[in-house]
């Protein structure tokens, strides 16, 4: 998810956390449920629509729905400072923490929550899966700055994540989705993914709006200058992503509204894992933190890292790996629809936390956001 959150310089506790979001990112989970519901009205009304996206396809997914996944990654991307993959972090222990929460915890924590809650429901169980190998890249900046994290360190997460994701998801997912049912024993009912399937989406899907959006900020900020790109294009830029996203979903959903009317507790049975997940991620790195008695702009920073997930590309692999129908794909939407009532939450539990474990910085902290 990417946009940009109103500014303030009020602390969080004289201005509401909800208040301090922009009118697009407070009202997200409205907007997807609207796509959602539009998106079934068009399936009933359209019936032979799935044919017709199918004509023109880039790989394995129609171009419509193809330019729907890329305006979603773009502007995502094309946030990122990418020169802060090359900076120096000073506390070492930050972003060993951070790598390993999202790359080797995240994923190997949704995996079991995935064959635990959902082991008679395959496509979204494997949906699941593919979120949680996705790690955030761009929403996070929004949550840690709501909640007075570490800004330099953020960036350096986002930035490491962007990269790092071009070369490990698609052995991951392969791991995951393949190798571990395997030694494990489980049944993956049939299910056979290759590196190369995965790769090749995440290369169109993200690689292709990473060269672009690297591309975009070095030319811009040489051209016009970093306080420009930053608070002028980027702003412009923004919502594109949403408008994708929304896009998608109802493209989604009017190929899939038979089965969600059929099966609407479906919905249900996939949001659940989801909030076990956020809940065990973000408190359990934010204990971590506070055990290794790191500073709490690191800590929240790490925590909303660690908790957040990129639906934007999950959602683009399940499409391209099985299909704009698959269940896969609708577990990916759901995400969102979770994510940021969940994670504005959280800020409030972060703020609540920095005054009950770091009252030392409480007031400077709030004063300087």
């Amino acid at each position: 998810m990417n946009a940009t959150p109103t500014r303030t310089d009020q602390p969080p506790s004289h201005q509401g956390v909800t208040g301090r979001l922009s009118v697009l990112d407070r009202f997200l989970p409205v907007w997807i449920g609207a796509a959602m519901l539009l998106g079934i009205g068009l399936g009933r009304a359209f019936p032979g629509l799935n044919d017709q996206l199918e004509r023109v396809k880039i790989d394995s997914v129609s171009l419509p729905i193809a330019i729907g996944l890329l305006a979603m990654m773009y502007p995502v991307l094309a946030k990122v400072q990418y020169r802060a993959v090359g900076t120096v972090v000073g506390d070492r222990r930050a972003l060993a923490l951070s790598l390993v929460l999202n790359w080797i915890v995240g994923p190997a924590l949704m995996f079991a929550l995935a064959w635990l809650m959902l082991p008679d429901l395959p496509e979204y169980r494997t949906g699941l899966i593919i979120v949680g190998l996705a790690r955030c890249i761009a929403m996070v900046l929004i949550w840690n700055d709501l909640a007075c994290g570490d800004r330099e360190l953020a960036a350096v997460l986002v930035a490491v994540n962007s990269v790092f994701q071009i070369v490990a998801y698609s052995l991951l997912g392969w791991f995951y989705l393949d190798v571990l049912p395997g030694w494990l024993g489980l049944d993956s009912d049939g299910i056979d993914v290759s590196v190369w399937q995965i790769a090749k989406s995440v290369l169109i899907f993200l690689g292709i709006p990473l060269v672009a959006g690297f591309l975009t900020r070095t030319i811009a900020e040489r051209t016009k200058g970093v306080v420009w790109y930053e608070q002028t294009f980027l702003p412009r830029i923004g919502p594109i992503a949403l408008y994708g996203l929304l896009y998608t979903i109802v493209i989604l959903f009017a190929l899939q509204g038979d089965r969600i009317t059929d099966q609407p507790l479906d919905v249900v049975r996939i949001a659940l894992p989801l909030l076990v997940y956020f809940a065990v991620m973000w408190f359990g790195a934010f204990w971590i933190g506070v055990r290794m008695r790191m500073p709490y702009e690191r800590n929240a920073s790490i925590a909303f890292t660690a908790a957040g997930n990129n639906f934007e590309l999950a959602i683009a692999v399940a499409i391209a790996v099985f299909g704009v129908s698959s269940g896969q794909a609708l577990a990916g939407v759901v995400g969102p629809l979770i994510e940021v009532p969940v994670l504005v939450g959280l800020v409030y539990v972060a703020l609540w936390a920095q005054r009950r474990y770091y009252p030392d910085t409480a007031a400077s902290s709030g004063a300087d956001h």
